[in-house]
């Protein structure tokens, strides 16, 4: 698959690029809802009951209903997606999914509920559920282009502050692993020599892992990246078995030396370095552990496609409707597994 796919198979349906055509495109919940119908019939509507093809009938005061007009049962649009049984607006779901595809540093909740004047449980709530559907199912694992000369950077940090009276070790932090694809830019005659020798990153894979052992680290390895790429770690011991697991594994011991750090795996300290960076910035540290992993998940989202940064609204929509996300009670009390490589087939 491309790695743009969730990109490009939404190219049909309209996208605004501008705050005034939003308002334009989208000035009710009626063309919401048509926004939404386009999404799930691009051909026009087809019956998930009878399968009878043809227009449905539509009523003024549910716009997000389609009855068949055969079978004269009922279909929700936002059945299947993260807005399902939703008892907000759907133009409050358009408005919020715009802002926090389209601002380049993220939207904390206080920020989301003030612009969408709701309230701090109902943004916390919609927010949530768009970051459940920024992971598309059956994504693609990365590194497999070795004709590009692609190779992965892969290593781990911890992600938490300083716990009082327990000292600056990991204690109450949370192990994340990172893969991150580094691709080359080819050489223009004439031009300066590059930056990292023209290296820069790709996609992104980002997940908590349990802890350092080998298991756990290269059950991360084998679920992002794909068998037979080239991968490059530090010495750490828990990747020792990547070359017997189907990997062109290259470890490298930095010894403390930041010039062996900056020579072979600058891409993935400083994706690390920007991913705490967000959080302490839009989010000012204040991500439990529970909910990490969506936000590592909203990261991913806005650094795979900080090449098509407007396009991230019509994707996040787009990926929306490959299933359901959190409800109020899940969220808060701990039942809600928020998506991952393992849980999304990867």
């Amino acid at each position: 698959m491309s790695p743009h796919a969730d990109v490009l198979q939404w190219e049909h349906l309209p996208f605004p690029k501008t705050l005034p055509q939003f308002q334009k495109l989208f000035p009710s919940d009626e063309a919401c809802a048509a926004y939404l119908e386009g999404a799930k019939w691009p051909k026009g509507f087809v019956c998930p009951h009878c399968h009878e093809k043809g227009e449905p009938f539509r009523m003024a005061t549910r716009t997000a209903v389609l009855t068949c007009r055969k079978c004269r049962k009922q279909t929700s649009l936002t059945v299947g997606t993260v807005m399902a049984r939703t008892h907000s607006p759907l133009t409050t779901w358009f408005w919020g999914a715009y802002l926090v595809a389209t601002m380049t540093p993220g939207i904390s909740t206080v920020q989301f509920q003030r612009q969408l004047g709701l309230t701090r449980e109902t943004a916390f709530q919609i927010l949530h559920k768009l970051r459940a559907g920024m992971v598309r199912q059956n994504r693609d694992r990365i590194g497999g282009n070795l004709a590009r000369g692609d190779h992965v950077e892969i290593d781990e940090t911890y992600i938490g502050g300083v716990v009082r009276g327990q000292g600056s070790g990991p204690k109450g932090q949370t192990l994340v692993s990172a893969a991150v694809e580094v691709r080359t830019r080819p050489a223009k005659k004439g031009d300066k020599p590059m930056r990292r020798g023209g290296r820069y990153a790709g996609r992104l894979r980002l997940e908590i892992v349990p802890s350092r052992t080998e298991k756990a680290l290269c059950t991360f390895v084998e679920q992002a990246v794909e068998p037979g790429a080239i991968v490059i770690t530090d010495a750490y011991r828990g990747y020792n078995s990547l070359g017997t697991r189907g990997y062109q594994h290259l470890p490298v011991v930095e010894g403390g030396d930041p010039q062996v750090a900056e020579e072979f795996l600058p891409i993935i300290h400083l994706v690390f370095s920007n991913l705490k960076a967000w959080l302490q910035g839009t989010h000012h540290g204040r991500v439990s552990p529970k909910h990490l992993q969506a936000y590592l998940n909203e990261f991913v989202f806005r650094f795979n496609r900080r090449f098509y940064p407007f396009n991230s609204f019509r994707s996040l929509l787009g990926i929306g409707t490959n299933g359901e996300g959190p409800t109020y009670d899940g969220i808060y009390e701990g039942t809600w597994k928020h998506p991952t490589m393992a849980s999304h087939h990867d």
